[in-house]
């Protein structure tokens, strides 16, 4: 039976399913699946007035469930998240789950299916890294002004074309309801969409709306673009996080091990994808979702939380270039160590076998699939690229304070065993003879020895696997105060690419002109296989500098474009960021605390920026950044 799953969303008390059928036809199945909560008091008998009242209106029936702590006694409340929050606030000792878990997991969970997939698949296939879809594809790019906002060329699977923006709507409307696409990935999707609103990217003319959203990650301002969500269809706006990092083959990965619509997937954080994922884990095996965290941090004595509350190690590096470096870093350090060494809330001081440490082993197996697959073949980058990022955020959030299956001491004691980890990971290769460079977290650089050797023996002792590459000479980059920068360095791997970290080159908000300078010296950088012939490019680097620094005055202003994350909407002084921030206001645009902003720098001593029709760009101030680039490629080589 040749049908596979393309989308899932809830409606109302039911399900629907987008199932694509042998023949290339797309069909929506609707499931009636009645939402429920459970329900737990501490001292049932306090409350025997409200449970007749909720027995009245809904349907209620007395169970046992199961928590990651063991199996609790109370109700299964045939109702939503606003029933749930009524309780709540008449009964202060209520314990509430599987309230606010997505309808369509409970009902995949429940039938053992899932999204991006066979229907016959088993649930453990998600974890295959291999998979094939045939799900039909359109790519389309948008160029336009954004202040109007108004569309002036549009480029469908690479066929450029220029006119008015309704002939172009109409043009794309044309091609999708002539190709009918599974999926559209389509530049600045939720940008456009909502000014355009074109009706055939929905296979009934309908969308959802997914709200806007501005949160805090690690204290900086993110902010999510509203989005209008077609039904039948996968729209992919191919400027999100998700979808730089993983390409559609990491999106559609997502999503089958999330449990969500790739609709979804592409949208939300990795955190999210982590903690959808762990949600849809413990459906799967019965396990009741807290609605509000209850295991809260106890108190601690300043001592003990001096002792406890610390991050990762460091070893700080002296500035410089080195010749013959390995670097040797654990794979997924984090996760490994919570699978490793049983770590969950509910398994601290205890030998029986955590949930977090049982979900997060299929995941950890996969990234070291994936990881060694992309060495010999790119095509896996992106799926190792979005494993890679959930797997990062899943240590961030056992300490974060509303993550479902959380907890602080967790957190405290992955940092604690990767302190320790590191530490002996440096030991080890001290007493092997090695030249200890740099440490950072999970990753350490040293010359001399043997590096199978020490690799191995770290291996043997630590229980971790481990990735080794071979540099032919890297730059440990300073600070400003002359000592070392901790992850600000770049290299010649010996399989003659340059690995770039910290630098100009690789920041978002570094202008195109003085990136293309950059990259260029690093261009001609990687043909030094040795610090002499690195020394020797001298004069052929210089030359380039000279070449942009002579010509900046002649440079377009579209390539002097800064990107910036805003990181409020008012600022107490005038900066550059404040006066672009009140230009995109002069223009109709109100900027919101994360939110992406470009400007081009006019006068940076009077802080005046243009943000549209750039005709000038301050020189002095451009020089500057084209210097601090070249002070990054040339400082070592005076």
């Amino acid at each position: 039976m040749g049908m596979w799953i393309l989308d899932c969303l809830p409606f109302r008390n039911s399900v629907d399913l987008w199932i694509k059928k042998e023949n290339g036809k797309v069909v929506k199945r609707r499931f009636k699946f009645e939402n429920y909560f459970f329900l737990h008091f501490p001292d049932r008998t306090l409350h025997v007035e409200l449970l007749e009242a909720l027995e009245t209106r809904y349907r209620v029936e007395e169970c046992t469930f199961k928590t990651i702590y063991g199996e609790c006694e109370g109700y299964r409340v045939y109702a939503g998240k606003k029933v749930a929050e009524m309780i709540e606030r008449q009964a202060k000792d209520v314990k509430l789950y599987n309230v606010d878990v997505r309808l369509e997991q409970k009902f995949m969970a429940e039938k053992g299916i899932f999204p991006c997939s066979h229907i016959l698949e088993d649930v453990s296939e998600r974890f295959e890294v291999d998979f094939d879809l045939p799900f039909d594809v359109l790519k389309v790019g948008v160029k336009g002004d954004v202040f109007k906002p108004e569309i002036r060329e549009i480029s469908i699977n690479g066929r450029r074309i220029r006119s008015k923006e309704k002939e172009l709507i109409e043009e794309l409307s044309g091609v999708i309801e002539d190709q009918n696409p599974d999926i559209i990935l389509m530049e600045d999707a939720d940008f456009w969409m909502p000014h355009i609103c074109l009706k055939a990217v929905s296979r009934t003319g309908k969308f959802r709306r997914l709200s806007q959203k501005i949160y805090w990650s690690y204290g900086k301002a993110r902010y999510r673009k509203q989005a209008l969500i077609p039904e039948g269809r996968i729209l992919i706006d191919t400027n999100s996080f998700n979808f730089r990092e993983g390409g559609l083959k990491g999106i559609l990965l997502a999503s089958r091990i999330s449990a969500i619509s790739p609709n979804h997937a592409s949208r939300v954080t990795p955190g999210s994808l982590i903690s959808l994922y762990e949600v849809f884990e413990a459906l799967m095996r019965g396990i009741a979702v807290p609605f509000r965290k209850s295991d809260a941090e106890r108190m601690k004595d300043l001592e003990e939380l001096r002792f406890s509350d610390r991050g990762g190690m460091i070893f700080q590096p002296e500035p410089g270039v080195y010749e013959n470096v390995w670097q040797l870093d654990f794979t997924s350090m984090y996760p490994s160590i919570i699978v490793k060494y049983n770590l969950s809330p509910e398994s601290i001081g205890s030998k029986r076998r955590g949930f977090l440490a049982e979900v997060l082993e299929p995941l950890l197996r996969m990234r070291i699939k994936t990881k060694s697959l992309k060495k010999k073949n790119p095509r896996y980058a992106g799926v190792d690229s979005i494993l890679k990022w959930m797997l990062v955020t899943c240590f961030g959030y056992t300490g974060y304070r509303n993550a479902k299956f959380g907890r602080i001491e967790v957190h405290e004691e992955i940092n604690r065993i990767g302190r320790e980890i590191l530490i002996k990971m440096k030991e080890i290769a001290e007493e092997m003879g090695f030249e200890v460079l740099h440490g950072i977290v999970d990753c350490l650089w040293v010359r001399g020895g043997n590096i199978d050797e020490l690799k191995a023996r770290v291996e043997e002792e630590t229980g971790l696997l481990t990735d080794v590459e071979k540099y032919d000479w890297i730059v440990f980059l300073p600070m400003k105060d002359g000592s070392g920068a901790y992850n600000r360095y770049y290299g010649r791997l010996s399989s003659g690419e340059m690995k770039l970290r910290g630098v100009m080159a690789r920041r978002r908000d570094t202008p195109e002109y003085v990136r293309r300078m950059q990259m260029e010296c690093f261009e001609v950088m990687k043909k030094a296989r040795s610090v002499r012939e690195l020394r020797g490019l001298y004069p052929e680097l210089m030359q380039i500098y000279r070449k942009h620094s002579e010509n900046m005055r002649g440079a377009r202003p579209e390539e002097m474009v800064i990107r910036k994350v805003a990181g409020k909407a008012e600022y107490g002084k005038k900066l550059l960021e404040s006066s672009a921030i009140q230009e995109y206001r002069k223009a109709g645009i109100s900027v919101k605390p994360g939110m992406a902003i470009e400007y081009v720098v006019v006068d940076a001593r009077r802080k005046v920026v243009s943000v549209r029709g750039h005709s000038a760009f301050d020189v002095k101030y451009y020089r500057k950044l084209l210097d601090k680039a070249w002070e990054e490629v040339s400082w070592f080589l005076n």
